[in-house]
């Protein structure tokens, strides 16, 4: 779409990041549905349900911008550029990020790229799938003496590394939800057991509330095998808690360490 001069003079440059959920189309936001109605331009990250991008107008630009570790197209920096180009250019741009915009996300850098150039913003939250996943699984994050507080944690650093926060987290009886972890399951795994925590139930879920949700359910001494036997790949992960001990595939695992126990 070429605009004319006089359609470039009356353009009002505005950014609307927008949180599209854990993956079904039918968690997005009416928020949301209406200002993907007003856009001009559509730009939206790997793992957004392309479904949604029908509440956009007919004819403006919908563009992919879904970030890779390895192209250098798809770098923050670049993504923080071609917002603040779009909006210059055409007006209204939403962007469309998955999960919630602002957890585990670089929602931050891309309004205050906006603002830096004096470009409204708006920002609409979404259902993480760190909350939501677990949730449509009935798996709670703080229940009765379960547990009394949930931490989210990044599985992985920026530099590709297990993060410190997971070895502080796993000392603690709270539940955590580890995102970003899910090729490194056999290491999280043994932080937890260097805790004395074999037995601690745990859930990882894949691709959650999509059609193509995948779940594997163990303990910590388990999970990696059960993780390699189900094929479990990202987007994934993992929740670690005794609250997971709820989820009805729980329940025959539990069974079995009774009896072994009772024999010994």
């Amino acid at each position: 779409m070429i605009l004319s001069k006089v359609e470039k003079a009356n353009i009002e440059p505005k950014i609307t990041l927008i949180g599209a959920g854990p993956g079904d189309p039918d968690l997005f936001s009416l928020k949301g549905v209406k200002a993907l109605k007003t856009a001009d331009v559509v730009l939206y990250d790997a793992n957004v349900n392309e479904a949604l991008l029908c509440y956009a107008p007919d004819g403006i630009p919908k563009v992919y911008i879904g970030k890779r570790t390895d192209d250098e197209d798809f770098s923050q920096e670049a993504v923080n550029k071609l917002i603040v180009d779009y909006a210059l250019n055409y007006g209204h741009v939403v962007r469309l990020k998955s999960g919630d915009p602002f957890f585990f996300a670089k929602g931050y850098e891309e309004i205050d790229a906006a603002e830096s150039y004096s470009i409204p913003t708006e920002i609409i939250p979404g259902i993480s799938s760190a909350t939501g996943a677990p949730s449509l699984q009935k798996i709670p994050m703080i229940y009765k003496d379960l547990s009394e507080s949930f931490w989210a944690v990044t599985g992985t650093n920026s530099k590709g590394e297990i993060s410190e926060d997971l070895y502080i987290a796993a000392k603690t009886k709270a539940t955590i939800v580890v995102l970003n972890g899910v090729a490194k399951v056999k290491e999280i795994a043994a932080i937890f057991q260097a805790e004395s925590k074999g037995l601690l139930p745990v859930a990882v879920i894949e691709n959650g509330s999509t059609p193509h949700e995948k779940i594997a359910v163990g303990i910590v001494d388990t999970i990696a095998e059960i993780v390699e036997d189900k094929r479990i790949q990202a987007p994934a992960l993992l929740v670690f808690g005794d609250v997971v001990s709820l989820h009805p595939q729980f329940q025959p695992i539990r069974d079995f360490y009774e009896i072994i126990a009772e024999e010994y």
